[in-house]
């Protein structure tokens, strides 16, 4: 299937083999902003499992790998930016593909906000301007500040982006080994000033807590794994871009797991479960704690390593949303201005400044309502992820279904571990509109319509999106005349050939 040019524009594609496998494994797992993910989750986990926390992190890492796998084969039958947009489109058609990119493309507006905010606290923070953190003016001016900055990287090359985020991520696990080797010495040595545990190989036993507070901790444990797809949003800008793409998708998982396990055990081992379940709803506080009771003087460390992950993941959270919306506009899915790419950087300008420009509303505009209105957005994200991603396990084994039977690799590979994946965060995404359904499991507490403001707001982007995707059907309808397919023979016996 050839890809539309975007009508009366000039012949300028994204800049080819801007980046290499390194580059783009580093990019999946700044997307993911680790080091704020395990502060944030960590307590609410421990809440739930208690020292089996690292176990359900093992638990969650599987079906993130499932769907990694559906990632890495339908990259190489189709190099295509927008992704999850573009194979859905081709295996399923075009309405569930037009959804698949609408999900994408929102996750990008409602968090980029909250890491520029989280990037700003702990930077703040971490040169002693606590007081700044307090004051709602002055850290939203900085973080709307950060969001412009980094898009302006995202816009003047991928080049230059990279290299960014090359520097943010050896920083950012220098910081963190630093941590877990200083915190599980102190541990060993007694001297941590908490009723610390020493480590055991049974808190990888996911179900060591039960099945109900699994289920919990799943809902929570898996969703710190998104992002790691970023690296495949810029496949047509990396180096050997039918599969080392994929591949930095399928390893970003690997290295993401190894280091939450690491830290986890860690920080369970050295604060124990009763402060960290006390304090499970105050990520900035238990990790400013514990950053000056393991590292004394030193706890900048620790900060400046969430701080230069929430740094990462603001630029890199860009990056799916602006390539979503550029495949999109050029498929005629959405109006063709949204496909403009400079003739210069070679990136999609307009694109990505407006996906900064309505993220930047959205954050300014939900913390009037509420600091907490702005958590419950974030709560709102698991429905889309769990949404599109489960999509595209489907769309996998859908597309090679006349193939999955030649050989015990594609059933077990291209069509089994999608679906069972799929499958997997299906059952998570009903999970979360039932826990989300009662409005004292929200950040506020309080009731919209009677019901959670997370699931309202999920429901909400949901309608909006089904009403733009029909408005637009009625005006062009180039992009639905596109029926899906099955996989080329060929591609799957060669599958390094770039996709038609």
């Amino acid at each position: 299937m050839a890809h539309d040019r975007v009508r009366d524009e000039p012949d300028v594609g994204l800049r080819p083999n801007a980046i290499g496998f390194v580059d783009a494994l580093v990019i999946g797992l700044n997307a993911t902003s680790p080091a704020y993910s395990l502060a944030a989750v960590i307590g609410p986990i421990v809440v739930l499992v208690g020292i089996y926390a690292p176990g359900v992190m093992f638990a969650s890492f599987v079906p993130m790998l499932l769907i990694a796998s559906a990632f890495y084969y339908l990259n190489k039958v189709d190099q295509d930016c927008g992704t999850t947009f573009s194979w859905v489109t081709r295996a399923m058609g075009p309405w569930a593909g037009w959804l698949g990119g609408w999900a994408i493309t929102m996750t990008g507006v409602l968090v980029v906000g909250s890491l520029a905010d989280v990037a700003v606290s702990f930077t703040l923070l971490a040169v002693g301007l606590d007081g700044w953190v307090e004051n709602d003016v002055v850290r939203q001016l900085l973080t709307v500040l950060l969001i412009i900055v980094m898009t302006a990287v995202c816009v003047i090359g991928t080049e230059l982006s990279a290299k960014v985020q090359n520097a943010l991520i050896l920083l950012q696990v220098a910081f963190l080994l630093v941590f877990v080797v200083v915190a599980l010495y102190r541990v060993y040595a007694g001297t941590t000033g908490f009723d610390s545990i020493e480590p055991a190989a049974d808190w990888l036993n996911p179900f060591g807590a039960g099945g109900a507070a699994l289920t919990g901790g799943l809902l929570l444990g898996v969703f710190i794994y998104w992002g790691w797809e970023s690296a495949v949003n810029l496949t047509e800008e990396t180096e050997d871009s039918a599969s080392a793409p994929g591949r930095a998708g399928l390893w970003s998982t690997v290295v993401l797991l190894v280091t939450y396990l690491s830290v986890a055990f860690a920080v369970v081992a050295f604060a124990g479960t009763a402060f960290l379940a006390e304090n499970a709803g105050e990520e900035e506080f238990v990790f400013a704690q514990l950053a000056g009771d393991v590292l004394g003087g030193w706890d900048w460390i620790l900060l400046l390593a969430v701080a230069t992950s929430a740094i990462a993941s603001t630029q890199t959270t860009i990056i799916p949303a602006s390539r979503t919306a550029l495949s999109m506009a050029r498929r005629q899915a959405l109006p063709q201005h949204f496909g403009h790419i400079s003739p210069r950087f070679r990136t999609p300008d307009v694109s990505t400044w407006w996906v900064a420009g309505i993220a930047i509303a959205w954050y300014v505009v939900v913390n009037q309502i509420s600091t907490n209105a702005l958590f419950d957005s974030l709560t709102a994200l698991s429905l889309l992820i769990a949404f599109y991603y489960a999509l595209t396990g489907v769309a996998c084994a859908v597309y090679y279904r006349r193939h999955l039977t030649e050989s015990v690799r594609n059933f077990l590979l291209i069509g089994l571990g999608p679906v069972v994946g799929a499958g997997l965060l299906t059952w998570l995404l009903v999970r979360s509109i039932i826990d989300m359904s009662d409005p004292a499991n929200s950040y506020s507490g309080t009731s919209w319509f009677g019901l959670g403001p997370p699931l309202v707001i999920g429901i909400v982007i949901s309608l909006i999106g089904v009403v733009l995707m029909v408005v637009w059907r009625l005006r062009d309808a180039v992009f639905w005349q596109e029926r899906p397919g099955v996989a080329d023979p060929d591609l799957v016996r060669a599958p390094s050939r770039k996709g038609s």
